[in-house]
């Protein structure tokens, strides 16, 4: 019984480092043949069109709503202390540094992060790839690299949008709503968020996510075994890995870029 348990304990570990290696090594085939792309800039616009136009609607709205949310629980705690004033500087810094950047993390992994597990997925099991080998085409260059490119490019821009829609929400609640002073809002906001430390590194996060995410979605696909429980159980660990995934980095970004 002890030598079972333990070569079955081997065996998942060995499985588990050999799939790691097996990652990585996909990734450096990928990050190796995307070059390729500058001869055919219109396999990445397509891509950045399916990925980060379709997914806009849901992060507006969502930055909206959360903006909303964060200048109405803001001012209600602001408002004990007397300091309402900094409404503004609390949704901005809220935004910019922690919630624009994971929030619009975890919404594209729901969203565009399915839906490439499941194409490049269905690509395989329809033997796609197989026939683009068969034609001397390599389908990571092919199909792998522009979706890649086109998700990292597409988290930046969607946080940037969050972010200022959100900042947006907050105004409509203190300042329409409620009735903070207008200058203040603003003021207080301008004179509190730095360009470096809040704005840059909240963009340094969402890069770090957009690569985390598209990889994990497009990984999951590539080595899905061609059977639609398989592209399916794909499809799940690939919202699973990349919210924990995202948790985990930001925690790990966060404990570096603001611990000084």
């Amino acid at each position: 019984m002890m030598r079972r348990f333990l070569l079955s304990v081997g065996g998942g570990a060995r499985d588990y480092v050999e799939s790691i290696g097996l990652s990585f090594r996909t990734m450096f085939v990928m990050l190796g043949l995307s070059p390729g792309l500058l001869r055919r800039p219109r396999l990445l616009v397509e891509q950045l069109h399916v990925i980060g136009n379709y997914s806009l609607l849901i992060i507006i709205l969502s930055g909206l709503f959360v903006g909303m949310v964060l200048g109405l629980q803001g001012y209600y705690t602001l408002n004990k202390y007397g300091a309402s004033e900094s409404l503004g500087l609390l949704v901005a810094l809220g935004l910019t540094r922690e919630l624009g950047p994971v929030i619009t993390a975890l919404l594209f992994a729901g969203r565009a992060g399915t839906s490439l597990t499941a194409e490049i997925g269905l690509m395989k099991a329809g033997e796609q790839l197989s026939a683009m080998e068969m034609m001397a085409v390599n389908p990571i260059q092919r199909v792998l690299a522009p979706r890649f490119w086109a998700g990292v490019i597409s988290v930046p821009l969607l946080t940037a949008m969050f972010s200022a829609v959100g900042i947006l929400g907050g105004y409509l609640i203190g300042v329409e709503l409620i009735g903070v002073d207008e200058g203040a809002f603003w003021s207080q906001m301008q004179g509190g968020v730095d360009v470096w430390k809040d704005v840059f590194n909240g963009f340094v996060k969402s890069v770090v996510f957009g690569v985390a995410i598209t990889y994990i979605a497009l990984y999951q696909g590539y080595e899905a075994q061609p059977t639609p429980e398989d592209v399916s159980g794909a499809t799940t660990r690939t919202v699973v890995i990349s919210s924990l995934m995202i948790w985990w980095l930001d925690f790990m970004l966060t404990a570096l870029m603001f611990s000084k």
